[in-house]
């Protein structure tokens, strides 16, 4: 018969008695320091701004005047506005004002900040595909650079392209 192990009995610990929770020293505050105001400087009386002539700086010799902002070339008729611009897509929308546009035009976008020329490779209106467009349509245009709302769209006739 095989021999039975005794079963260890487990002996619970008593818990250590609470302490007394160790008390600071109190320490004499000092009082605090009362620090006065300095006395306020009377303000000098100013004498009032003359008017001065605006003073233009030369110019060198041969410098150039900043050209204006980019605007339509002969031979740009305006056609529409971009109302809108997708990033994500590199497409705009565009409000056709006059005149029609057909894949394989070539069209100018100019604004404030943009301006580049491109072949129309891509129109859609609500999704769908489409070859020319008309008067008072609104349509995604796909773009080759960054085109902003407000900017004119300019077609190009077919004796510049």
């Amino acid at each position: 018969m095989a021999a039975r192990k005794k079963a260890k009995i487990k002996v619970k610990r008593k818990k250590a008695p609470a302490r007394k929770p160790a008390t600071r020293k109190k320490v004499a505050r000092k009082k605090p320091v009362v620090r006065r105001a300095a006395p306020k400087k009377k303000a000098a009386a100013r004498p009032s701004p003359k008017a001065r002539p605006a003073r233009t700086l030369p110019r060198p010799a041969g410098a150039a005047v900043p050209a204006k902002a980019p605007g339509p070339l002969a031979g740009e008729a305006r056609v529409g506005t971009v109302t809108h611009y997708y990033g994500h897509l590199s497409v705009a929308v565009v409000q056709l004002e006059s005149g029609s546009l057909s894949v394989g035009d070539t069209i100018h976008v100019c604004g404030y900040t943009s301006d580049f020329r491109q072949r129309v490779e891509s129109m859609q209106i609500e999704h769908q595909p489409v070859f020319e467009v008309r008067v008072g349509q609104e349509f995604g245009l796909r773009v080759t650079e960054h085109a902003r709302e407000q900017d004119a769209v300019y077609k190009v006739s077919s004796l510049l392209s």
